[in-house]
């Protein structure tokens, strides 16, 4: 028994075919997961710039978005400026109108006094310089618009400053006395 073995003489030859099965099994398996680890990446890589699309589409909806808002919110104030410049313009041509209308009132009744008066005396004298007076100023109403008005307000404080002040002292304190009476 010495001499024999107990090994099976085709020992070496399975052994041989298992080695090389297991070889081929695990080349088999590192090429399936190579190919399993390119999936897996190319499915990130895709995964990736479809976020980086829908992120792209979401910020130039939102910049969109945020561009039509400033531009609605322009028109607006726009929209409301013109409407407010045309307000104030039909403010303005309406006082025009009802000064001219005043100015109108005041040159007839210049026109009633110098009538109804009598043209000698002291009274006479009087009335008919009222009269002039009331005229001027009717036609001064009639001839200019509330800017006009203005521009000559205007000059007439440049011209008479401190009076102009003094004026507006006592025009304060009887604006003041009237609202405070209890």
């Amino acid at each position: 028994m010495a001499g024999t073995s107990r090994m099976p003489s085709n020992f070496g030859k399975k052994s041989e075919e298992t080695s090389s099965t297991t070889g081929q099994m695990a080349t088999e398996a590192k090429n399936k997961a190579q190919e399993a680890g390119s999936a897996v990446a190319q499915k990130a890589q895709d995964f990736a710039h479809k976020a980086q699309d829908t992120a792209s589409n979401i910020a130039q909806k939102a910049q969109d978005t945020a561009s039509n808002v400033a531009h609605k919110a322009q028109d607006a104030a726009s929209n409301l400026g013109h409407k407010a410049q045309d307000a104030a313009s039909t403010a303005v041509e309406r006082t025009d109108d009802a000064l001219s209308t005043v100015g109108e009132k005041m040159t007839h009744w210049a026109g009633n006094l110098r009538e109804g008066a009598p043209h000698e005396g002291m009274i006479g004298s009087a009335a008919s310089n009222v009269a002039s007076r009331l005229e001027a100023g009717g036609h001064y109403l009639q001839e200019h618009g509330v800017e006009d008005m203005a521009d000559d307000l205007g000059a007439v404080i440049r011209r008479f400053p401190m009076q102009s002040v003094l004026v507006g002292f006592g025009v304060g304190c009887l604006l003041g006395m009237a609202f405070s009476r209890r």
